[in-house]
Order: C-alpha cells, then structure tokens, then sequence
C-alpha cells in the first residue's frame, strides 16, 4: 500500500528528520508508528531498539512496517517470550528490535558493556513518567550512547506537570528541565502535602498578576517545544473528521478452531437456513469477544484477549473519556468487572464529562443521541452482527457538528476468527441473508 501522508503526519517525519531527540505527542490512533517508521527511511541507518506495551511489541510494529510499500522490506526482530527466546530474537540481524517495557531492566542487563543499541523509540513515553521505576533507571543507564532518541505518546502528563522530567531526561539528558528532579521540583513546583521533611505531593507554583498566574507552566512548555511537538486541533484542519483503526487481537486459534468445528458439525445433514446459520456465526463472533452463552443462557470465559486490549487502550488513554461498544451482554459485564471506572450508558454524565469510559449496545446508542460533547475515543469491543447502519449510525454519534476533536475509533479483531469476515462483508456494504449463507457454507465446506 502506497502511503500518503496528511499533513500533520509530514510534519511529523519532518519534526524526526531535523531533532535526533525528539518528543512526538499525538493522539492514539494519528500514526505515530508510520511516522516513526517513514522517518526511519530516510534517516542514517542506526541500529533501532523500540519499547512498547506488550500487546504493541507483539503486533503493531512488525504488521505496520509490513503494511506499507516503503516500509515492507524493514526487518523486525520481536525480542519477547522466555530468556531464550530473547536472546535468539537480539542475535538475529534486523532493522529494528521490539521489546515490551517491563524486559527493559533484563535487556540492560543482559547486554551490560555489550549495549550497541544507536537509536530508541520508547512507544508510549508516559509509562516512563516515574524516577523511581527500574525501567527508567535503566535506560537513563545507556541513554549516553543513544544517538537518537523518540519519544512517543498522546499524553505527556497524564497527572501532573511533574511526570514531564523523567520523560524529558530520557529524550535530552538534562538538557530543558534540569539534570535532577530536585532541581527541576524547586523551580517549579512547591509542596502540597506533607509530613515533617516529607512531602507527599506538589503543586505547580503559580506567578503573580503582572507576569502572569501560568508564568512556570508556560516557561516549562517553552523550554521544550523545540524538540516536542503536539498534535493539537489546529494541526487537524485538514484531516476528515473521523480515524478508523483495526486492532488485531491475538487468541488461541487451536480452541477456536475446534469450538468452530463442533458448531459446525451440528449441521450436519441440514440445509442451511439464515436461521441456523446466523445461530452459528452469532456463536463464533462470541467466542471471538472472550465468553459463549450455553443453552441455558449461562455465559463461560474463553480467553481474556479483547479485554487485555482494552486495558491497553484505557490505559494510552490517560483519563480522556473512552466510549465502549459491545455486542453480547456478557461483553459488558466482563468488561465492567475487568474495569470498575467503566459506566452503563448516562448520556448527560458523559456530555457533561463526568466520566473516564463509559459502555453502551450500539442498538441503545446508535440513533438519535449526540454523544459528541462527552469525547471522541470510541472503541468496538464486538462488531454489530451483520449490521452496517448500526455501525454507521452509532460511529455518527460522535463524529457530527459540534464535535470539537477528531474521532478515533478503535474495531477490536481476533485474528483468524469470523470478526474478520464480518470485517470484510461490512466493508462491501452488503449484508443480506446471501451472505450470511454463503459465509456459513465456506465454513461447511472447511470441515466436510
């Protein structure tokens, strides 16, 4: 596929090309990987060491460099799993080298004196927000020998300006914010809670009314908008009002497979109605969101995979409000199980943005409602079995006038599953009974 950057995303490629220490905040779902990987292409070749989440690590960035014509040939080595098999995946020669954060503190030490690692793109920068956390002692540990260094992530500072220096160190050693915390706390920040000589936690210093109530808060963003660049509205003028992505979920396709074919062996000898056959693919795309009701409406776990990627999505998130379709009753409850801060459906609670994540069926919210106040993350736990207009019409509760963001959602896909079906029948906009049958006799086919 040929890539077309929009123009926020060049000036992004741009921003890498011209700082060899550099910051990218942009929004989930903008194309932080491509950017990264683009700008990768035309930059001296280095030796790239990326840390993401785990979800991230295993999937994002070797499918995203496959996906592009000038990125396809870039070799990505998954430094993941046990001990051997990372040490096999760093002995491999590749383009770049994927490792999830947690085998940071491993992989320094592994290396030690051996470390030849020339660029870092830490993916989601923010998790790195803590100078206590072993990870980010350890890669301040190598940060001297790095050339270049991206940082990545849509909120910078999820809680409080504070989270900024341990991220900036690791981008420019120092250079902005100061060389240690301490120095960085006593310029700008004064104590909010404390104990003796011990201080729970700060408040940013505030200036006065001739230099100006937000004089520190301004002096920190100016110290580091030369390196770090954030995606902003004004940066989106020329966007379309909505982003789609599709996460791929990984499952245990062995399981799967032998659910689906016991399902299908129970038409054995039948014809094939849309009746039946929409029984079984209702059956499937349940399995594929984690849970399968039983005949007596009793609902039993498969796998976690769906909510794992959710997490990862809340997390990224950094507190702005998420919006979760689901497709089964038992989606939302494990979801709100797995999630205590997820909300059944309050339209005025979420205009009014009282709320973190909030769930809905798309048939609940799928017509009439203008949920557009609230925000404009949305992701799809389950597809809308075999319906477009749902699809259309809830995604359009966002995306509409008023609307102050651009939307971004989020389909969750288990690989290898009838999600990817429904994936492509939504796509051709062509969801009568005809496919339906001619889905469920493919499957017939596969095991008779």
């Amino acid at each position: 596929m040929k890539f077309k950057p929009h123009t926020y995303q060049q000036r992004a490629i741009d921003h890498l090309h011209e700082h060899p220490y550099a910051g990218l905040f942009m929004e989930m779902g903008l194309g932080k990987t491509i950017c990264v990987l683009t700008a990768m292409t035309i930059q001296p070749r280095l030796k790239t060491l990326v840390v993401a989440p785990l979800r991230v690590a295993e999937e994002v960035w070797a499918e995203e460099a496959v996906k592009w014509d000038h990125t396809k040939y870039l070799v990505v080595s998954k430094i993941l799993g046990t001990v051997k098999q990372r040490v096999a995946a760093l002995e491999q020669t590749a383009d770049l080298y994927v490792i999830n954060r947690e085998n940071v503190v491993w992989l320094v030490q592994h290396l030690g004196k051996r470390w030849d690692f020339e660029r870092l793109v830490i993916d989601e920068l923010s998790s790195f927000k803590s100078a206590k956390a072993q990870r980010f002692k350890a890669l301040r540990q190598v940060r001297p020998r790095l050339k270049q260094v991206i940082g990545l992530t849509g909120t910078p500072a999820p809680n409080s300006l504070l989270d900024l220096w341990p991220e900036l160190y690791l981008l420019d050693q120092g250079r902005r914010l100061g060389r240690y915390l301490t120095e960085y706390r006593e310029r700008y920040f004064t104590p909010a809670e404390r104990q003796g000589h011990i201080v729970y936690s700060w408040n940013l210093r505030q200036g006065d009314e001739l230099l100006g109530k937000d004089i520190y808060e301004r002096e920190i963003y100016e110290k580091i908008q030369d390196i770090c660049i954030s995606m902003r509205q004004e940066d989106y003028l020329t966007l379309p009002g909505r982003v789609e992505n599709d996460i791929r979920v990984k499952i245990d396709l062995a399981g799967y497979e032998k659910f689906e074919r016991d399902q299908v062996m129970t038409l054995e000898g039948q014809v094939i109605t849309a009746v039946n056959a929409a029984a079984l693919v209702n059956k499937l795309l349940q399995y594929a969101n984690g849970a399968v009701y039983d005949e007596q409406g009793t609902w039993h776990e498969v796998h976690t995979a769906k909510l794992d990627a959710l997490g990862e999505i809340l997390e990224a998130s950094h507190g702005q409000p998420v919006f979760i379709f689901y497709a089964y009753k038992h989606d939302k409850a494990r979801i709100m199980a797995r999630f205590p801060q997820v909300e059944d459906l309050d339209v005025k609670r979420w205009n009014e943005g009282r709320c973190v994540a909030m769930t809905a069926h798309p048939g609940s919210a799928g017509h009439g409602l203008n949920l557009q106040a609230g925000g404009h993350l949305v992701v799809w736990f389950g597809l809308p079995s075999w319906s477009l207009e749902l699809e259309q019409q809830a995604n359009k509760r966002f995306d509409r006038q008023g609307q102050t963001e651009v939307v971004v959602i989020n389909r969750l896909v288990a690989v290898g599953t009838q999600d990817e079906q429904m994936i492509k029948i939504l796509a051709k906009k062509d969801l009568g009974q005809a496919r339906l049958l001619d889905a469920v006799k493919d499957l017939v086919k596969k095991y008779f």
